[in-house]
């Protein structure tokens, strides 16, 4: 009988069997992979879309307030004598013609002079101060008895005074002072300064000269007012003045007006956000023979629905609350032949110079929700991305649940192949036993039959 054969194994098949079996079982959970793949990308742009629209709401928001225009241009007809900055809530345009009669002056005391800034003690003690909330004391001990330390411990002391330790050229022997500043300004704020107790210092220390607190003067439009402070926030209506030097007699002109380059270039702006909405539209609907659409967002519903919210709110001339700017195109702002916009700046600038309640009217409405180009926009836009009701968040949410259900089902899938991978491996791993004992005894048989050369068997 011939010998009994068997392949590599005892059970003759490939070694990685179960691994081979499992491969092919996992084709379909591959399949839910890129699946889920393509919808993941989908969701990038309908995310990558929602983000543009919420830019283009942004951007409209920046141009205009509920007062009017945000951004303001303050001029001086004359330089170095007025500074300032515009409140755009409180903002009134306008000129003023002022003139700065007297600068206000606040208190102050310079001590005796040094010979150095550093070194020479001054004692140690206290400085008592009379502000308007008590008496304040600041100590002076070994660690700042020097002008710098007196210094820097009044000024952290929070007395309402600031310290300044100051090199006086006229006194070659003693030059370094401290004068000792008001924080306030006017008659009302003058101070009592403080009255020193300080021992044993290496040179005596006492205030030299002294300077009375003093209202200043100016006047607004030919009527002379008195002041108490630099800064006047209630002069001209919206606008932080900082006064900087007096000049009797030389009026300046204070110029509140729209700036009309920053509103411009916001509104620059606003068109290049919607031209990112128009222009991802137009991309994904360029579709051809190789386009793979389950891929891109081409065809899509939504996209259609969006832009034609878009083109009629463009196009729409119901904002008007009257005579005047009622369209978007009086503004400059047309849709060209490929379908996107143009910005024509110069016509822009034409009806904002000559007509800019006009085109506070058109943007802002009068005030009333819903009114006014401005609030429009923000109705498309939060009616889009509405995550309840709107057409990108209703997709969204339809994506997304789509891709849960996938990532279940894939995870179903894998406990279902976790098991039958266990069981094949266990039915293999019996099978291989079971083959052995055959080869075993098969073996046996066959030197029973041959013992001396006998017949052989031999299983195929």
């Amino acid at each position: 009988m011939p010998p009994i054969r068997f392949g590599g194994i005892a059970s003759g098949l490939p070694p990685n069997i179960v691994e081979q079996l499992m491969a092919s079982e996992r084709i379909p959970i591959q399949n839910m992979e890129s699946k889920k793949g393509k919808l993941n990308a989908k969701l990038d742009l309908v995310g990558d879309l929602e983000t543009r629209l919420r830019k283009v709401g942004d951007s409209m928001k920046n141009i205009i307030g509920t007062g009017g225009f945000k951004d303001y241009s303050l001029g001086f007809s004359r330089e170095g004598i007025l500074s300032g900055a515009v409140d755009p809530a409180n903002v009134q345009t306008g000129s003023w013609a002022l003139e700065v009669l007297k600068l206000p002056k606040n208190a102050g005391r310079m001590t005796n002079g040094f010979p150095d800034r550093d070194r020479t003690q001054v004692g140690v003690g206290y400085l008592k101060f009379e502000t308007p909330d008590g008496e304040k004391e600041v100590y002076i001990n070994d660690s700042n008895n020097t002008l710098e330390g007196v210094a820097k411990a009044v000024n952290q002391s929070g007395v309402g005074i600031r310290a300044n330790v100051i090199k006086d050229s006229n006194d070659s022997d003693y030059p370094h002072k401290i004068i000792f500043s008001s924080d306030k300004y006017g008659d009302e704020n003058d101070i009592a300064f403080p009255t020193v107790y300080l021992l044993d210092g290496d040179h005596d220390f006492f205030f030299d000269k002294e300077r009375k607190a003093e209202n200043g003067a100016i006047k607004l439009n030919g009527f002379e007012v008195e002041i108490n402070s630099r800064e006047l926030a209630d002069i001209v209506p919206g606008v932080n003045l900082n006064l900087l030097s007096a000049e009797p007699g030389r009026e300046v002109t204070v110029t509140v007006s729209e700036d009309f380059d920053v509103i411009k270039g916001k509104m620059n702006e606003f068109v290049t956000s919607l031209n990112g909405v128009l222009g991802f539209i137009q991309q994904q609907n360029q579709m051809d023979e190789n386009t793979d659409t389950t891929k891109t967002l081409g065809g899509d519903s939504m996209l259609r629905s969006i832009e034609m919210r878009m083109r009629s709110l463009l196009q729409s001339g119901s904002y008007s609350l009257g005579p005047g700017v009622s369209r978007l195109s009086q503004l400059g702002v047309e849709f060209n032949r490929n379908g996107t916009l143009e910005f024509n700046e110069d016509k822009f600038n034409k009806v904002l110079q000559t007509q800019p309640q006009d085109v506070i009217k058109f943007l802002r409405g009068d005030g009333s929700r819903g009114s006014g180009f401005i609030n429009k926009v923000k109705e498309m836009v939060n009616t889009a991305v509405n995550g309840s009701f709107g057409v990108i968040g209703n997709r969204k949410s339809g994506i997304q649940n789509r891709v849960r259900r996938i990532d279940q089902n894939i995870e179903n899938k894998e406990r279902l192949l976790a098991r039958k991978e266990v069981s094949l491996r266990r039915k293999f791993s019996r099978l291989e036993e079971q083959m052995g004992r055959l080869q075993a005894q098969s073996g046996a048989v066959g030197a029973l039959g041959g013992g001396g050369g006998g017949a052989g068997l031999q299983l195929g």
